[in-house]
C-alpha cells in the first residue's frame, strides 16, 4: 500500500502547501485507489496535482468525521470525480460547532451535499467490501482528548457537548496486514484501538490518523501525562503509528521519545510504502 498525504498542517517542502486540516491518497498493491477525507479547502487537489495522483481515479472516499478540516475539499472531490462513492456517517450531517474566546462558530459539513448520489451514508460496523471495513460506536473506556472541550454540537435544539457518534475509522485489510485509519481519534486512540481489538479479536499492524492531543499543531500545552500513558500503551499494541495533523508537533516529539522507530510523522508531500 502507498499512501501519499496529500493535506496537513505541515509540509515536506515548499512546492507543497499546508494547511489545517488532513487528506490522504492510499493505492493498494491490487491497483485499486482511495482516499480518507479532504482537507479544510481545496488544497488537497492542489496537492495531488503535484504529487501525480489523479483524484478523479479514485474509486472510494471515506470522511472521517463531519469537521470542516477534513470535509471542506469535498465540493472539489464531487466536482472532479464523478464515480467515487463517499462514505459518510449518517450523523456526519449534522450541526458541529467549535468554540473559541466565547464565539460558537459553525465547523459542520455543507448540507447542500447530503444528498448527492455519490454519497452513501453508513453507521456502526459497515463493510464496504471483502477488505475495508469502517466502524463506529467506539465506547469510552478511557478518558478522551482533553481538547474535545472546545467542540460541540446541536441536539434537541441545544447545543451541547459533541459525543463524536459521526466519527468512523476505516480498516483496510491487504496481505495479511490490517491497516487502520482513525481521523482524528476525538473518541480516544486507546478506546478506537481497544473497540478494533473487541471487533477483530487482534491489534492492527498500522495506524495511520491525528489522536487530537492539540487543537492546533502550534500549541505546546499538551496534558504530557496523558500523552505519555498513551504512548505507553500505543506501544504494547505492537503496531506502526503514523501520525500528524491534531496530534500536535509537542505532542508528537513526546510520542517519538516513548516510541522510537513505532512512531513517525506524515506531512503534506509525505510518501509512505507500507
Amino acid at each position: 500500500m502507498i499512501i501519499k498525504t496529500l493535506c496537513e498542517n505541515t509540509s515536506v517542502n515548499e512546492d507543497i502547501k499546508a494547511e489545517h486540516g488532513l487528506s490522504f491518497y492510499l493505492e493498494l498493491n491490487n491497483g485499486r485507489k482511495l482516499m480518507i477525507d479532504t482537507g479544510q479547502t481545496d488544497l488537497f487537489y492542489e496537492n495531488a496535482e503535484k504529487m501525480e495522483v489523479d483524484v478523479s481515479d479514485v474509486e472510494c472516499l471515506v470522511i472521517s468525521h463531519g469537521h470542516y478540516d477534513h470535509v471542506g475539499g469535498l465540493n472539489k472531490f464531487l466536482e472532479v470525480n464523478k464515480k467515487a462513492k463517499v462514505y459518510v456517517h449518517e450523523l456526519g450531517f449534522d450541526d458541529y460547532f467549535s468554540k473559541s474566546s466565547g464565539e460558537i462558530k459553525y465547523i459542520g459539513m455543507d448540507k447542500n451535499l447530503a444528498e448527492n448520489p455519490q454519497i452513501v451514508k453508513t453507521k456502526g460496523i459497515f463493510e464496504v467490501d471483502e477488505d475495508i471495513k469502517l466502524f463506529s460506536d467506539v465506547a469510552h473506556e478511557t478518558p478522551l482528548p482533553a481538547s474535545n472541550s472546545g467542540l460541540f454540537m446541536k441536539e434537541n435544539g441545544e447545543i451541547v457537548q459533541d459525543k463524536f457518534l459521526h466519527e468512523q475509522n476505516t480498516i483496510i485489510k491487504e496481505d495479511g496486514k490490517y491497516v487502520l485509519f482513525t481521523g482524528c481519534s476525538h473518541n480516544g486512540i486507546v478506546n478506537i484501538l481497544k473497540q478494533f481489538y473487541k471487533n477483530e479479536g487482534r491489534y492492527p499492524d498500522f495506524v495511520i490518523g491525528g489522536f487530537h492531543f492539540s487543537w492546533k499543531n502550534a500549541d505546546a500545552d499538551a496534558d504530557f501525562s496523558y500523552v505519555d500513558e498513551v504512548g505507553k500503551f500505543l506501544l504494547e499494541t505492537g503496531a506502526k503509528f503514523y501520525t500528524g495533523h491534531c496530534t500536535g508537533i509537542p505532542a508528537y516529539e513526546r510520542l517519538k521519545e516513548i516510541m522510537g522507530d513505532k512512531i513517525d510523522y506524515l506531512a503534506s508531500g509525505s510518501v509512505e510504502t507500507l
